[in-house]
């Protein structure tokens, strides 16, 4: 019997399946309320496993969603967010629950290990910040306002994706595409009336391909337009959903949301992640305008603009480093690259991947046991390509978590890697861009993150409990190994003459690793910043334009069109976990950059230090701080002059 629950799903019956687990996990929640003498074994870990049960039923709908999205699909994910959002607003506004968790932390906290210490910590963190302690008409108004948020998420969501897949653009002059490589006109082609035609949509491998490549300028711009102008609608979204964030951290007792979302975090407070941020953008503004210059010189007399970017931006490249990124597509050949990848893993941490022949909800998605040793510890599914009907971007979701049930048996983990990379035919491979590759191996880093946990209780075990501001260090201390040469030599090979990548080749890759690494640094620290600014008070309409407007006057060196309208299409704050958040992803990365720089150090394999990561940041996943997880590898406190080393900013 495999030790994984498969991946099924049966929408026909879902929402009742969905009822019946609720409606089971309530009455437990009584019986455990009844209890004479409740202590954390007979009263916490049940009442924690019980989440890991909702994990397994609700996960494949989410994924389904995501991966393979229909009209089927939306409405049931659609009908099952309230009755969801109901149930965990009932459970964490539970006055009985909370108290019992601190009736069990005052009594046993002295006898209890270190991640059961956590999980009564963050449990009544969590109580605290769901309203355990409000009174009744203020726990009823968070209650609809958690309803609402469930539902405008999901619709921003799936306003964005329906933009996506409504748009193609179709080229007919053998012009417009000329320049445009081989590997991406073969996915654009097709025949219709007896004519050659070519199929441009805003799926990312298509419409990065002639942002990047495409002559016309005029149709890069149309592109471009209709890229940034997608799902006006969720303008309306959006103010709705800052009222709403407002409203719910004040009911809390906050000033503002952004303090609500910091409570759980690493970031101290407000004061220190604006200075963080602003910092950063003070160090990145010399080099950036050095790097906007070059991109106008080489440019010539156009005035150049957002669309423009990436496309002359390829000729710099090519002009400044000789390298040419369509020269290493044939090296980065889909499934060499996931074979090395994992010859990498295991020459790094020991571990081996083996695949598995199951029957899954695509053709072209794969699934992996993985095994330390001898020992198999996770499964990891793998879905790689772009296609209609899938959300865009690239993603880890967790299914199973590594955890011991309260009859005292271990599960293991599982968890899903979805990409949008070009998509395999019968006739031609997927061939990545060396960026396809490091996203692989960001995801990927997320991916073990989860599944290589030891940690018996199931609230902090993988990417549970990990503080939000740290949830990316593992991801990119990962990606960086991408651009290693003893790395890429394990699975950069010519798909049809099997030649490995020349180390000229690998020399000019690193050597172009941070081109325009500084203006690249500029549009994250942007975005991050309005997020950060937009959750500190309430914007409305007009305000939130305005907001963005007046960070890129001092972040954004080619100012964009008044029509981009970017914060409709900003899902990671609107529709996912990043809101008043993003700045996390360069929060982490000061911790990414350090484990990273000191393993290099040691030689890559072989290194003590991997040995460690391994033992203490991905074995121990959320059950302490990271904060003293990273200082426990290290021996040391984070030091911060990495973050610029890696991005060769002076």
């Amino acid at each position: 019997m495999s030790p994984f629950t498969d991946f099924k799903l049966n929408l026909e019956t879902f929402i009742n399946d969905l009822n019946l687990l609720i409606g089971n996990n309530r009455r437990l929640i009584g019986e455990l309320l009844t209890l004479s003498h409740k202590t954390y074994a007979n009263f916490v870990r049940p009442f924690d496993f019980m989440e890991e049960e909702m994990e397994l039923l609700f996960t494949p709908l989410s994924h389904l969603n995501a991966v393979k999205n229909s009209e089927e699909t939306q409405k049931i994910y659609a009908d099952a967010l309230p009755i969801l959002t109901e149930y965990s607003t009932w459970v964490g506004q539970n006055l009985e629950l909370y108290d019992a968790f601190k009736a069990i932390k005052e009594a046993e906290y002295g006898s209890l290990n270190t991640e059961q210490r956590r999980i009564l910590d963050l449990n009544i963190l969590h109580f605290e910040l769901a309203g355990a302690h409000l009174d009744e008409a203020s726990k009823t108004r968070l209650a609809e306002i958690n309803l609402r948020k469930s539902t405008l998420t999901n619709d921003f969501s799936q306003n964005l994706l329906d933009a996506t897949n409504a748009y193609e653009k179709i080229l007919t002059d053998p012009a417009d595409v000329e320049g445009i490589p081989e590997s991406d006109l073969e996915n654009a082609r097709f025949e219709e009336e007896g004519i050659t035609k070519y199929r441009f949509t805003l799926q990312m491998p298509s419409y990065i391909a002639y942002m990047t490549y495409g002559p016309n300028r005029a149709v890069r711009e149309e592109l471009y337009r209709a890229y940034t102008t997608r799902a006006p609608q969720n303008e309306a979204i959006i103010d709705e959903l800052l009222a709403l964030r407002q409203e719910s951290a004040k009911l809390l007792g906050f000033e503002n949301y952004a303090q609500y979302s910091l409570a759980s975090k690493m970031a101290p407070d407000t004061g220190a992640v604006r200075k963080f941020l602003n910092e950063l953008i003070d160090a990145s503004l010399p080099q950036a305008e050095k790097e906007i210059r070059e991109l106008r010189e080489i440019a010539g007399g156009v005035d150049l603009q957002s669309y423009d970017t990436a496309f002359y931006g390829e000729i710099l490249k090519k002009a400044q480093y000789d390298i040419d990124e369509e020269e290493y597509r044939p090296y980065f050949e889909q499934h060499s690259v996931t074979e090395g990848m994992f010859t990498f893993l295991h020459n790094l941490f020991g571990i081996r991947f083996v695949r598995q022949e199951l029957e899954l909800w695509d053709e072209k998605a794969n699934a992996y046991d993985i095994y330390d040793g001898e020992r198999l510890f996770a499964r990891v599914y793998f879905d790689l390509e772009a296609r209609k009907g899938k959300r865009g971007g690239a993603w880890m979701h967790n299914f199973q978590s590594h955890c011991e049930d309260p009859s005292g048996c271990i599960h293991l983990s599982s968890a899903f890697v979805v990409c949008n990379f070009p998509p395999s035919s019968d006739t031609s491979p997927s061939l990545l861009r060396h960026d396809d590759v490091v996203t692989l191996f960001h995801e990927m880093g997320h991916t073990l993150h989860h599944l290589m946990s030891r940690v018996r209780e199931r609230g902090v075990s993988g990417v549970s409990g990990v503080e939000w501001d740290a949830v990316e260090f593992p991801s990119q201390f990962l990606e960086n190994f991408a651009y290693e040469p003893k790395v890429l030599k394990l699975f950069a090979r010519h798909h049809e003459s099997g030649e490995i990548l020349s180390d000229e080749m690998i020399e000019k890759l690193i050597r172009a690793k941070n081109f325009q690494s500084a203006l690249f640094m500029l549009r994250q620290l942007e975005f991050a910043l309005f997020d950060f600014e937009l959750h500190s008070r309430l914007y409305q309409k007009k305000e939130v334009q305005d907001l963005l407007d007046s960070i890129r006057e001092r972040t954004a060196l080619i100012k964009p069109p008044a029509y981009n309208k970017f914060q409709n299409g900003f899902s990671h704050i609107f529709s996912g976990g990043y809101s008043a958040g993003y700045y996390s992803y360069k929060w982490a990365e000061v911790l990414s950059a350090d484990a990273y720089y000191a393993i290099v150090d040691e030689g890559i394999f072989g290194s003590n230090l991997a040995q460690r990561y391994k033992e203490v940041i991905l074995a121990k996943g959320g059950s302490q701080s990271m904060q003293e997880l990273f200082v426990e590898m290290m021996g040391r406190e984070c030091e911060t002059k990495h973050l610029l080393r890696l991005s060769g900013i002076e």
